[in-house]
């Protein structure tokens, strides 16, 4: 099962305002550990709403409204996520509560969501593609 850890954004964070480097160190230590078990699929973090661009669609159906950030800080915003593919959503919320927080910057909040699993892929053509020419090339290498 794949789960979205979704840290929200503060005041900090749209500020741009950088964390310890206990913290960061910490962060490090704690996706390391996610990737040694295999379970770290992706992990990222996002600039603050200062540099975001939102697209409205009005519910008359009328033309799109483009707005560009600063946006006002009492909307939910994400500074970073963490993919992570576990076997069970008590294995995620357990990882949720390992994740390091910064201390001393006000509330900090983590969002937990499972994905849905998509029944057909995009990519599974390209991906059959690409295992076959890695059989291919095996193949040739096996035959020098």
């Amino acid at each position: 099962m794949r789960f979205l850890l979704i840290v929200k954004a503060t005041a900090y964070t749209e500020a741009g305002v950088a964390y310890s480097k206990e913290l960061h160190d910490a962060m490090n230590a704690y996706k390391k550990s996610l990737a040694k078990i295999g379970a770290l699929l992706a992990d990222e973090e996002l600039y603050p709403s200062s540099n975001g661009i939102k697209v409205r669609y009005p519910m008359s159906g009328a033309k799109p409204q483009v707005q560009v950030g600063p946006f006002p800080l009492n909307q939910d915003f994400i500074a970073e996520y963490t993919l992570i593919d576990v076997k069970s959503e008590d294995e995620a919320l357990n990882w949720a509560l390992q994740m390091p927080v910064p201390v001393g910057y006000g509330e900090f909040e983590i969002e937990l969501r499972r994905l849905k699993e998509k029944r057909e892929s995009l990519q599974e053509p390209g991906i059959k593609a690409l295992e076959a020419d890695l059989h291919d090339q095996l193949n040739m290498l096996k035959e020098l």
